[in-house]
């Protein structure tokens, strides 16, 4: 983790706004400024039903007041634990801005027609191995996936890829995010907003 570089801040820790989106996008913005390889990535914590957690990286690919979304194939194991149990968790890291910002909420899957709108705006060889790998699952070798994927390339060459019905979107509810920025000598500075029922935010400092 980065300790050096501390970027002009954004935001007054001691005085916070009210709305946590704002910032969140300044934020998301200083970190494609300066090229960051990935700024939308964010990892995905789910649970299974024993307990068990487990995480991966995902892309964020938009963030309203009704959550952050993502896409994958819902046959997956995070996919499958969602199905269990909605409570998840995101992290951004952007290490040359010395941030981070953490997300907790309730997954829930984007409509079909959400699903149907994004997947069709993908390349056609990302489409393609949507349908050609049963992500999660064992595979002798790569030469199998790229024969799946060269046959499918056959099936669908002029026309349209049609969304594979295990493939689609998930939205997190926005209950609880934190802003983390980071100091060379390990006094950081730390917000969290925590969603009340009316929908504002009760939003509290921390001790780092």
């Amino acid at each position: 983790m980065s300790t050096g570089h501390r970027p002009n801040p954004t935001i007054d820790f001691d005085h916070p706004p009210a709305d946590p989106l704002p910032l969140f996008d300044q934020w998301l913005a200083d970190a494609k400024k300066l090229a960051t390889p990935n700024p939308n990535a964010m990892t995905l914590a789910t649970v299974a039903s024993d307990g068990a957690p487990s995480a991966r990286v995902v892309l964020l690919r938009g963030m309203s007041r009704d959550g952050a979304r993502f896409f994958t194939n819902r046959s997956s194991r995070k996919g499958r634990e969602l199905a269990e149990n909605q409570r998840t968790a995101l992290l951004f890291f952007w290490d040359e801005l010395n941030r981070q910002v953490r997300i907790e909420g309730l997954a829930s899957p984007t409509s079909d027609a959400e699903s149907d709108e994004y997947f069709a705006q993908r390349p056609f060889d990302s489409r393609i191995n949507a349908w050609a790998s049963d992500q999660s699952e064992p595979v002798a070798n790569r030469a199998e996936l790229e024969r799946r994927a060269g046959q499918l390339t056959e099936r669908f060459t002029g026309i349209d890829v049609p969304r594979p019905p295990h493939w689609g979107g998930y939205r997190v509810s926005l209950d609880r995010i934190e802003f983390w920025q980071g100091d060379k000598y390990r006094l950081h500075d730390r917000i969290a907003y925590t969603r009340n029922a009316d929908g504002r935010y009760t939003v509290v400092r921390l001790c780092p």
